[in-house]
């Protein structure tokens, strides 16, 4: 994507309804790296820089048994997103709608992202694989939907409760 003020041949926006049907509460921060879009990578790497998830104290012990993950799926909000564009048009050249896109530009702005759990000390999680900016809220966080047992303790054919 341009910038803020510039569109790509092809991209449209849209001027977006008033937000009035849900509230987030953000549960903390992510500390990356990366203080600009431009230098954020594309995808995060589970083999890239390590990086760290700060919670707020008050949700301290929703972080029991975490521990016995390896991969923690992450919600953030991209709160640095533009909103408005239905129809983008990516590097390649092409035009295509926000949906079939994976463009932290979106109607609401959730980024995620499979991360590898380092380790947890405190309310600081050590991770790897994020690709979002340093300071970006963060909304969730979820075992591994893929692998929802904890490390050892239920067979990987298990289905999750939820």
């Amino acid at each position: 994507m341009a910038s803020e003020q510039e569109f790509r041949a092809g991209e449209r926006a849209v001027t977006p309804p008033e937000p009035n049907d849900a509230a987030l509460t953000f549960i903390g921060r992510i500390r990356t790296p990366w203080m600009s879009k431009k230098e954020t990578p594309r995808q995060g790497r589970l083999d890239g820089p390590e990086c760290q998830i700060e919670i707020l104290p008050l949700w301290l012990p929703a972080l029991q048994g975490l521990e016995a993950y390896e991969f923690v799926e992450v919600l953030y909000w991209l709160h640095l997103s533009r909103r408005d564009l239905v129809l983008q048009s990516p590097k390649d050249g092409t035009v295509r709608g926000t949906f079939a896109m994976r463009s932290p530009v979106r109607p609401n702005p959730i980024g995620t992202s499979k991360v590898r759990l380092l380790g947890i000390e405190g309310n600081i999680l050590r991770v790897q694989g994020l690709d979002c900016l340093d300071g970006t809220p963060l909304i969730d966080l979820k075992p591994d939907r893929c692998r929802f047992s904890p490390l050892g303790d239920v067979p990987d054919n298990a289905q999750s409760p939820d």
